[in-house]
């Protein structure tokens, strides 16, 4: 099972992602939808539409492509794409409701996308397969105060990417922990 992360500034700048894949098994809601698609391996399409549907191509694999630049690529631009057009729905959610944990927020074909909005507005998204709710809302109070912490730090400009390897590593371990 893979997990998603994506910090946003208020203004909805990325200031920091993480692609986790989980050993632990949870129960799917549905099946991918890239196990449905054909396999055409002599379209140019076939590639694109494995990665839009967030399934790994078997022709791109066995060619050795699978964990390349151009088809992680293109996946990784497809998971920003889903976790970018669920801020609209993520924006009027916020403006009804106080809470700072909203699960199961939007939904795309097998991926579920949860959120996290701090009281300055911060938007913590995670695009996940499978419920763990639990598990879900304790990985981002961590997150929430690795990022407390950071800000803290004198060093890091507010709102700008955070690229420290601490945060990064916290953060791992963190998702290694709760999902």
């Amino acid at each position: 099972m893979s997990h998603h992360l994506f910090l946003l500034s208020p203004s909805d700048t990325p200031l920091y992602s993480l692609s986790h894949q989980s050993t632990k098994q949870g129960a799917s809601a549905s099946s991918p939808l890239g196990a449905n698609l054909p396999t055409w391996s002599t379209s140019p399409f076939s590639g694109r539409m494995s990665a839009l549907a967030g399934a790994p191509n078997t022709a791109m694999q066995s060619a050795g492509l699978g964990g390349g630049a151009a088809g992680g690529q293109d996946r990784l631009n497809a998971l920003r794409m889903v976790a970018n057009a669920s801020l609209d729905v993520l924006e009027n959610v916020v403006f009804r409701d106080n809470g700072m944990y909203l699960k199961g927020l939007d939904k795309f074909n097998e991926w579920t996308v949860s959120a996290f909005v701090t009281a300055g507005n911060m938007k913590f998204i995670l695009l996940h397969e499978g419920k763990n709710d639990d598990g879900i809302r304790g990985f981002f109070f961590e997150v929430w105060e690795l990022y407390v912490k950071t800000m803290a730090n004198p060093f890091h400009s507010a709102h700008t990417p955070i690229r420290s390897p601490v945060f990064d590593h916290r953060v791992r371990a963190s998702a290694k922990r709760y999902l």
